[in-house]
Formats: structure tokens, C-alpha cells, sequence
């Protein structure tokens, strides 16, 4: 089968909708299946092009058997507004075109968000008159909303009519859980035409800790991820400002990662001189696996919201395959996972007081946080293995597109 994917993100970009589309499309080539991924030059989250990379308007390489075709975008910072939406447009237009002047693929799939990366693949699955498979890793505009991104409504009533039209023009939607499906219904889409491949991790990147922590060592709590307004990172803050009123020296944090809350997270946390609180930066992503070895625990968390319940952060995979313990901060399905997997423990979000003492409560129970690890990775074997999952998603693209 020849596929044509278009993706914003693709590595060395690290962040999840990279390495999802990395993940698969590497695996159906392998098996055989001519796959072009269409992306830009690798400059998240600071709008700089990666060593090595250049924001041309047309460059070609292949990237363990997938056909990589950069495109030229307006280059943004991942925070803002107007130069990140001119970000956005430029790739939808610098796709399209390219896309047109490629050979004509047996199916397209794009992925959002950005919601302009679905448009994209709408107009070139229209024009080429081949089947249209739309990815939805997030609720586009309501997740926007949630986190108060924008609030014009005349640019909201537009998204709004843009979303619709995007459900309308797929041949078949895939998401990647059940929250999402059971939206996506609500808003009008035949359940028949949603299928969902969740997120998951590679078994043989992600593996447990060779070395044993020392015990007279700190309690490491790490976040490693993006850390975005959706993160609802303050949390943290607070749970570290509580420790230290309760001389609770032993637990750290480390924010491993960067993103569009980065620069006031760290300004917070210098003005209020906490030590406990730790941050890395931008991370390669190779480079993650070294993070979950010192980590004791790892948080998932996200901000309170009734749409972030469909939400099932991929980070919280990674964190299972290495056996490291969760402390997860996001209900629904991902609070769900945890507990079936009896991998670790769930806190209402938002609340650093109730984060606190499960911190403590693991911190004093080194059986408990060996037990959740390894039942994490049993789990994760069974129900989110990246071999596993890049399978699933090509049979369904089998059933859509029978060669």
C-alpha cells in the first residue's frame, strides 16, 4: 500500500505526536508498505530549525524506510497566538502543495492536532480523489478552550464550522481512546466511522532500570513531557511549597522538558526561591530513558477539566515499560488505566495536598513501588505495545483502503 502522512511533528522532534506517526510508519514500512511523511524542518518548541536542518523549501531524506519530505513553514515558538497560527497555515499550504506534486498515494492520513494539518490532508485527499483517514489525538477547538488559548468567538465560531467539515470529508476517523470516541459522537460522527489505536510504548526503547537507587539518594517525582498550559504545573509548586512547611526534605521534583508554560514556571519558581524543584530543559528524546532511571515516581497531570478526561497522556506508557511507579493527576480513562494495571496511585488534580501524601506514602513504601512497576510493564505488554498497535492500525487501514 502506498500511503501519503502528513504530520507537523516527526522527528528528532520528541514530542508524542512524533514519535506516534514515527512509530508507525516506520513499522508499515518495514512490512513492506510505501510510506512519505510530509513535516517541516524540527524546531519545537523554540521556532529554531535543529543542528543539521534547514527551513528549506523542499528537502527529501528516508528515515528507517519511511520517505521524509520537509516542507517550509513560518518557524514559531510553541507559545502565543498569532505567529504560532501563522506557523500553523504555512504548513497547511506548503503541504497541500507539496503533496499535489507527489506521486498519487493509495491513502492519506493526517493527523491533528494542529487542526490545520487535518485540513491539509482533506484538501489533498479531495483533490487526489483517494481515501482520507483523519488521526484525532485531541478535540479541536474545545481543549483549546479549556486552556483559554483564545477567546475571540468570530475565530472560535470559524474553528467550530472547520472541525465539522473536517468530520464530514474523512473516509474514517482514528483516535487514540474511548473519551475521545464517545466526543466525537456527540458531535455528530457515526460510531461506525471512529476507530481507536491508542498511544503505547516500544518495549525495547523503554526498559527497567539496570542500577538500583541508592537509599540514602532523594526521592525523585518527575514530570517528563511537555510542560504546557494543559499541564496544569503549579500543582507542583504548591506540593513543594506544602513539603517544605512540613520539613519534608527528601522529595524532589524534576520538570524534564520544555514547552509553552517553561519560562513562567521558572520564573515562579526562582521569585519564590524553592530548591526542591528542578528543570532540564528540552530533552532529545533518546535521551528520556536516562530520566525514568533515577525517577522514583513520574507524575501525569493535567488540569481539571471535564474534556481532559478523555485524555490518556502518553507519557504515562513510557513511565510503565520502564516500571517506574505513576502518580497520576488526570481523571477518566488514564486514571482508569492505572488502576487496572495496579501500577500506581491517583490524586484529584489540581490538588498538591493529596499529591503530597501519596508522594509521601510511596516514598515510605519501597515494596509497594517495586510491585506497581513491574505490574506496569506486565500491563503494557499486553495492551499498549507499539508492535501491537502499529498492527491494529493496519488492518484498519486495510478496511478502508483494500489493495
Amino acid at each position: 500500500m502506498k500511503i501519503l502522512f502528513l504530520s507537523h511533528y516527526f522527528p528528532p522532534e520528541g514530542n508524542a505526536p512524533a514519535t506516534r506517526t514515527f512509530e508507525h510508519t516506520r513499522r508499515w514500512a518495514n512490512a513492506g508498505h510505501d510510506i512519505k511523511v510530509i513535516t517541516c524542518a524540527p524546531n519545537v518548541p523554540h521556532g529554531q530549525v535543529y543542528p543539521n536542518f534547514k527551513n528549506s523549501i523542499y528537502s527529501r531524506s528516508v528515515l528507517e524506510g519511511v520517505h521524509v519530505l520537509r516542507v517550509w513553514t513560518y518557524l514559531a515558538a510553541n507559545k502565543g497566538k498569532g505567529r504560532r497560527s501563522l506557523n500553523y497555515v504555512s504548513y497547511l499550504f506548503s503541504s497541500v502543495l507539496a503533496g499535489l506534486f507527489s506521486s498519487k498515494p493509495d491513502l492519506m492520513i493526517a493527523t491533528s492536532p494542529q487542526f490545520f494539518c487535518g485540513c491539509a490532508g482533506a484538501v489533498l485527499a479531495k483533490l487526489k480523489n483517494i481515501p482520507f483517514i483523519l488521526e484525532i489525538r485531541d478535540i479541536w477547538p474545545d481543549s483549546i478552550i479549556a486552556v483559554n488559548a483564545i477567546s475571540n468567538q468570530r475565530v472560535l465560531k470559524w474553528m467550530f464550522i472547520l472541525e465539522k467539515w473536517l468530520y464530514r470529508s474523512a473516509t474514517h476517523i482514528v483516535t487514540v481512546g474511548k473519551g475521545y470516541k464517545k466526543v466525537l459522537v456527540e458531535k455528530g460522527v457515526p460510531t461506525e466511522k471512529i476507530s481507536i489505536i491508542t498511544n503505547g510504548a516500544d518495549l525495547k526503547r523503554f526498559l527497567p532500570a539496570k542500577v538500583a537507587k541508592k537509599r540514602d539518594s532523594k526521592f525523585i517525582c518527575s514530570f517528563i513531557g511537555t510542560l504546557g498550559m494543559a499541564a496544569g504545573l503549579e500543582v507542583v509548586i504548591r506540593a513543594a511549597q506544602y513539603l517544605d512547611s512540613i520539613d519534608e526534605s527528601d522529595i524532589v521534583f524534576h520538570l524534564v522538558g520544555d514547552g509553552a508554560d517553561y519560562e513562567n514556571l521558572l520564573k515562579k519558581v526562582s521569585d519564590l526561591n524553592i530548591r526542591r524543584i528542578q528543570f532540564t530543559g528540552l530533552v532529545k528524546k533518546e535521551n528520556i530513558s536516562d530520566y525514568l532511571e533515577e525517577t522514583d515516581v513520574c507524575l501525569i497531570h493535567l488540569l481539571k477539566s471535564d474534556l481532559f478526561k478523555t485524555v490518556i497522556p502518553s507519557k504515562l506508557f513510557e513511565a510503565m515499560a520502564s516500571e517506574v511507579p505513576v502518580l497520576i493527576g488526570v481523571q477518566g480513562e488514564a486514571a482508569a488505566i492505572v488502576e487496572s494495571a495496579q501500577c500506581g496511585l491517583s490524586f484529584t488534580p489540581e490538588n498538591h495536598l493529596e499529591l503530597c501524601d501519596l508522594l509521601i506514602r510511596l516514598k515510605n513504601d519501597p515494596i509497594l513501588r517495586t510491585s506497581m512497576g513491574k505490574q506496569g510493564r506486565v500491563y503494557l505488554e499486553s495492551h499498549f505495545c507499539r508492535e501491537q498497535l502499529a498492527d491494529q492500525y493496519l488492518e484498519v487501514l486495510h478496511k478502508v483502503c483494500p489493495t
